[in-house]
């Protein structure tokens, strides 16, 4: 995955098909981000709209993934909280491609998501995971702390409850003291 250029994504048509299409793979493959099984093309298209220009405004930055002119897989950064709470940022919608799994793609699109919020003189970062099927072994690989978990925190795509892990990692001066 030398080839692979992580870059802040921007609202073009083209990316926000490419991306309302990886979320509509994520969903039917069962991967729990927020959304119900089936999930149209005009949703996804519309909740990706809205997220970039949530990025646009700063509220947030949505990573993309690409190996060569294909989208293999995105990560939202959150960064609108309130004002007692300006050292945090989200992790949200870590989503790669089905061709692309395997191959270190959501490792580097954390790291550069870790590596922005340090910019952005952010010190925690704080994400929440399915308890069936999430990513919880990527996160702990990438050095977060599990705190607990909820039970029955929300539906699976395909029907179901499942609970939820929270977890957290203090980053850039934090997690030198």
């Amino acid at each position: 995955m030398n080839s692979l250029e992580i870059r802040a994504l921007t609202g073009d048509a083209a990316t926000t098909a490419m991306l309302a299409d990886l979320l509509i793979e994520t969903i039917a493959a069962g991967g729990s981000v927020s959304f119900m099984h089936p999930l149209s093309p005009e949703a996804a298209r519309d909740f990706w709209r809205k997220s970039l220009a949530a990025a646009a405004r700063g509220e947030r930055a949505v990573l993309g993934a690409w190996q060569g002119e294909a989208l293999a897989g995105t990560v939202t950064l959150l960064l609108d909280f309130p004002a007692n709470q300006p050292h945090r940022a989200e992790i949200a919608k870590l989503m790669t491609g089905r061709d692309h799994r395997g191959k270190g793609v959501a490792t580097r699109l954390m790291r550069a998501a870790e590596e922005l919020a340090v910019e952005k003189d952010r010190t925690l970062l704080v994400l929440d995971t399915a308890s069936e099927e999430g990513a919880a072994g990527l996160y702990e690989k990438l050095g977060f702390t599990l705190t607990g978990e909820i039970p029955d925190y929300a539906l699976k795509p395909h029907g179901g409850l499942t609970g939820t892990l929270i977890y957290w990692k203090r980053i850039g001066a934090a997690a030198l003291s």
